[in-house]
């Protein structure tokens, strides 16, 4: 190649449509490559088969990360060329830079124009992108969320279209490469969401529309399926194919010619239509374990028609990390696309065989926030990527997201109205408890001791649980997180943990109920009258036409002065409640904003029947905080009473008048 124009700094070499350009801005700044559509490999797309050609010319490597601006055109010996640029950084040193990080750009035909003059302006917008966007850094490992498919197929997992737009944004603004929206020829709704979704701008996510391969005995261009993946208008196209010969025969029940004609077809066709296709090899382990020659040929083929991604799917959730590990290397040095990963729980090892599957070569991992999906569920990413930043030191998403992590969990699982589960790794609420005497002491002194990492860097928080296994430093540390400024040397503080021992023995269980053992401390240490009294309360319920109506009385005294109230509710407790709230709010006007949000029953001896111990957890809030608190008794409306008790005065401490009514 010989060079034709020098000026600024940029240098262009070629002739006709073989054109490159490098553009040299100085030793200390980055370079670009600019270079032109080549031979296209196999199982390439243009943009790749630039990288490659450029690659073998100037001796660097790099990764495509992705498009810069709109198509443009530039004029070249008299003849007009459309392009567009797409955005590589180097993983290799260039002589040109000095051996400093440099990025690329490639073009692909398009339909717009660009002079010669307007070069420096598109190459400083390039640059800009490539500083300020965490969208186009690329990632060593690719994260490809399927919680709106694969997810939603778990039990008791149902999302309304709007559930699903709200949790595809909130994914792309976490960072994902990949968000799948669902499978377009299956449901109503997935097509909805298609429809809908193209009105939505997705900056570091790249939608992606599932489906299958082609029907047998068809073709791709006739299959009402493929048509609908193709009309639901997404840059990115997922299907799965056969792997097993089992399936093949006994599901499909067609030949292994056919099987490896209808993959090859469906990609062919969907690489026609300008999609990036992703390969999901569904029961590929189950199937390298059958017939290795067929599996491979599977592979072979996605591959040769031109897929992007193959990932080899883990669909039973049946294999070990070893087979995981074993499969994805012979994938690995079989093929020339990238390699993905799907797994299953069934075992409990989703997780661990993903891992597995990555650290043998695969660059593109699949999963689920939470872990949803069918059956038992799905790889969890929220432990995935997490794992990746921090123990296997891969990038996956911008560093700044893992701070969220916690909160991307939660607000999936609330969306869905499920309760988050608070023995998941890393963002559950048990994930960085420490209960044991022994260990809150160590924690106290040394806080990597029992914890692997600074639980913020999830966006987590460590927890100190206050029971019978509890020490002084249990204490101390859980006081502190309540704001109560206590030490080791505090008079009251044996007499608190003895107090806390007892109670446990009898029933109480202060892990949930943070409210009353706020009070307890707080009793303990200000040695001042609570700030009301319930001297008398009296149930009861009675019949009216068809339905029944229960009747709650209570006195209470606040200093001097005593109350005498009565209501009605929907049962004992609302009617107790009702009645309590209406004798204190004359008092404690500020009480008017509490609500109670949740009510727990749990029987703790069961085999005395209805004599059996009964402990209440209830759950409050002002509208601004939430706190729980707790009653334990043989009788359900005293150990009601003791927890709604707790719950108001909870109320008014934070309020600042724990003893000063109106």
């Amino acid at each position: 190649m010989k060079a034709v124009r020098q000026a600024g700094g940029i240098v262009f070499r070629g002739s006709g449509r073989d054109l490159s350009i490098l553009l040299v801005t100085s030793k200390k700044e980055p370079g670009f490559w600019i270079f032109p559509k080549g031979h296209v490999e196999p199982g390439e797309t243009d943009a790749e088969a630039g990288v490659r050609e450029t690659q073998e010319e100037a001796g660097v490597t790099g990764e495509l990360l992705g498009p810069v601006g709109a198509p443009l055109e530039y004029e070249w010996g008299g003849e007009w060329y459309s392009v567009q640029y797409f955005l590589i950084r180097a993983t290799s040193e260039s002589p040109a830079t000095d051996g400093r990080t440099i990025a690329w750009l490639s073009f692909e035909e398009t339909l717009t124009r660009l002079s010669f003059d307007d070069f420096g302006r598109l190459l400083r917008e390039a640059r800009a992108q490539m500083e300020g966007t965490k969208a186009r850094m690329t990632p060593e490992v690719e994260i490809y969320d399927t919680t709106l498919r694969d997810g939603t197929q778990g039990h008791g997992i149902n999302l309304s279209v709007a559930d699903k737009l709200r949790i595809a944004e909130r994914l792309d603004a976490f960072g994902v490469q990949y968000v799948e929206g669902g499978w377009p020829g299956s449901n109503p709704r997935d097509i909805e969401f298609f429809r809908e979704a193209k009105h939505r701008t997705f900056s570091s996510a790249r939608l992606a529309a599932f489906g299958s391969t082609r029907r047998k005995d068809t073709s791709a261009r006739f299959d009402e399926q493929v048509r609908l993946l193709i009309e639901a208008d997404t840059p990115v196209v997922t299907i799965f194919g056969k792997t097993s010969l089992l399936h093949v025969r006994e599901v499909l029940q067609t030949t292994p010619e056919e099987n490896l004609e209808m993959i090859a077809d469906t990609v062919r066709y969907l690489k026609q239509h300008g999609k990036f296709v992703v390969y999901d090899a569904e029961h590929c382990f189950d199937g390298f374990k059958e017939d290795r020659a067929h599996a491979l040929a599977t592979l072979h083929a996605a591959e040769k028609a031109g897929a992007d991604i193959v990932t080899l799917c883990d669909t039973n959730g049946g294999s070990l990390p070893s087979e995981i590990a074993e499969i994805t290397r012979l994938a690995r040095a079989a093929l020339r696309a990238r390699i993905g990963i799907h797994t299953h729980d069934d075992i409990g090892l989703g997780v661990a065989n993903a891992l597995a599957a990555l650290e043998a070569g695969a660059t593109h991992v699949q999963g689920t926030v939470n872990g949803w999906g069918e059956r038992t569920g799905n790889c969890n990413l929220i432990s995935v990527i997490p794992i990746l930043q921090f123990k296997l030191k891969k990038t996956s998403v911008p560093a700044e997201s893992l701070s969220t992590l916690t909160e991307l969990s939660q607000f999936v699982d609330e969306l869905a109205n499920l309760r988050p589960n608070p023995r998941l790794p890393w963002v559950g609420a048990a994930a960085f408890s420490h209960k044991g005497g022994t260990h809150v002491n160590a924690v106290s002194k040394v806080l990597s001791s029992y914890e692997h990492i600074d639980p913020a860097l999830v966006g987590n928080t460590r927890h100190v649980l206050v029971s019978d296994l509890a020490g002084r430093s249990n204490i101390v540390l859980k006081a502190r997180e309540l704001g109560f400024d206590l030490s080791n040397d505090t008079p009251e503080l044996r007499a608190m943990l003895a107090t806390i021992k007892e109670l446990e023995h009898k029933g109480y269980e202060f892990e949930a109920a943070d409210g009353s053992l706020a009070l307890l401390i707080r009793r303990a240490l200000a040695h001042t009258p609570p700030p009301f009294t319930v001297d008398a309360y009296h149930v009861s319920m009675r019949a009216e036409g068809g339905s029944s109506v229960c009747e709650a009385t209570v006195k209470v005294r606040v200093g001097e002065e005593h109350a005498h109230t009565v209501a009605d509710g929907d049962g004992p407790v609302n009617a107790l409640d009702a009645a309590l709230r209406a004798a204190l709010v004359r008092f404690y006007p500020q009480l008017q904003t509490v609500r109670l949000t949740d009510y727990k029953v749990r029987i703790l001896d069961s085999t005395s029947g209805t004599a059996a111990t009964t402990r209440v957890l209830i759950e409050s809030s002002d509208g601004t905080s939430e706190w729980g608190t707790i009653g334990v008794n043989e009788n359900i409306i005293e150990a009601s009473l003791q927890a709604l008790v707790d719950s108001l005065e909870c109320a008014l401490a934070k309020s600042g008048s724990g003893s000063s009514p109106r």
